[in-house]
């Protein structure tokens, strides 16, 4: 073959494969395929998350790709963006960062790929998101309303926050803020302290909370998700408290925290049932990439699980 033939060749080879890339999104192999991208897969709640997604996606017949983004902004950025350069179908994103992710969000709803959000939501994009998930405000307002009901004349508050620039994260506290300034000035928060939903984080942070305050503790410790209310246990127990002198709240109502509440270990936690709200993402996306459904978001309302209402607990049958 002539070194001018093998040219064209080449360059017609190209042309056909760039031909073929560009079309990818909407008629390639990965068109159905929906990538889906949890914020960190070490948490407890993500792998219970995972767990339903992967279940559903059997029941619907689809393709689910998913990717950890290790609690780096960063790193989950570059991954949506390598999802849509494989021209995806959908994309549904539990983002580390209400922000950091507004314009790959905007970018991928301009390329025609379906985007929904869920437990956390993004902000400060162009577009709107359809987000499905748990009202966060309304569950840190039932933490702060517990703490106001189970000490009336008032209480020193320690909140331990989960991911930082997070929506859960500050919709919750908001909500915690909302509670315990309406029950009165009586309702003191005496720290509030981040430990990036990590168990052994928690447990430093509370620790060090209560070497600082002496031979005094908090009345009560709301940690934002139930792994950090672990830490937070085994921190209390260490110095010496009782779980009555020193009430712990958590977020997420896994299996542990729900076996600690059975036990009397822990007052309560917040029930916002991850399955529910993977799958109703799921199925919403699903139905728009098949059947061009609008898309549209779904709140769940939170539930205060204590030791009187273990029955409403989604995964009460997980416990041992």
């Amino acid at each position: 073959m002539s070194i001018s033939r093998r040219l064209i060749l080449g360059t017609a080879l190209g042309l056909a494969l760039t031909a073929a890339l560009s079309g990818c999104a909407k008629s390639g192999s990965d068109a159905q395929t929906v990538v889906v991208s949890f914020s960190d897969l070490s948490q407890p709640f993500f792998v219970a998350m995972r767990a339903d997604l992967e279940d559903e996606a059997k029941k619907l017949g689809v393709k689910v790709q998913v990717l950890d983004g290790q609690n780096n902004s960063s790193k989950q950025v570059a991954d949506v963006q390598a999802a849509e350069v494989q021209g995806v179908g959908a994309v549904i994103l539990a983002p580390t960062d209400s922000k950091a992710l507004a314009s790959t969000t905007d970018e991928l709803i301009q390329q025609g790929i379906v985007v929904a959000t869920v437990d956390r939501h993004i902000e400060g994009g162009k577009q709107t998101v359809p987000h499905f998930g748990a009202d966060n405000v309304a569950g840190g307002r039932l933490m702060g309303d517990w703490v106001v009901k189970t000490f009336p004349k008032g209480a020193r508050v320690v909140v331990i926050t989960n991911d930082p620039g997070s929506s859960t994260s500050i919709e919750r506290v908001q909500g915690v803020h909302e509670a315990l300034a309406a029950g009165g000035p009586a309702f003191k928060i005496l720290t509030e302290q981040t430990a990036y939903s990590k168990r052994d984080q928690a447990l430093t942070v509370t620790q060090n909370i209560l070497t600082s305050m002496g031979g005094d503790h908090p009345d009560a410790i709301l940690c934002l998700n139930d792994d950090m209310a672990m830490g937070a246990l085994e921190a209390v127990r260490g110095a010496g408290l009782s779980p009555q002198q020193v009430r712990v709240l958590g977020f997420d109502a896994i299996p542990e925290a729900l076996a600690k509440v059975r036990d009397g270990e822990m007052a309560a936690t917040v029930e916002q049932n991850p399955g529910k709200q993977i799958r109703l993402a799921l199925d919403s996306v699903v139905a728009a990439l098949r059947d061009h459904k609008p898309l549209t978001s779904h709140a769940i309302e939170p539930v205060l699980i204590t030791k009187d209402n273990l029955n409403q607990a989604a995964r009460i049958s997980e416990v041992r």
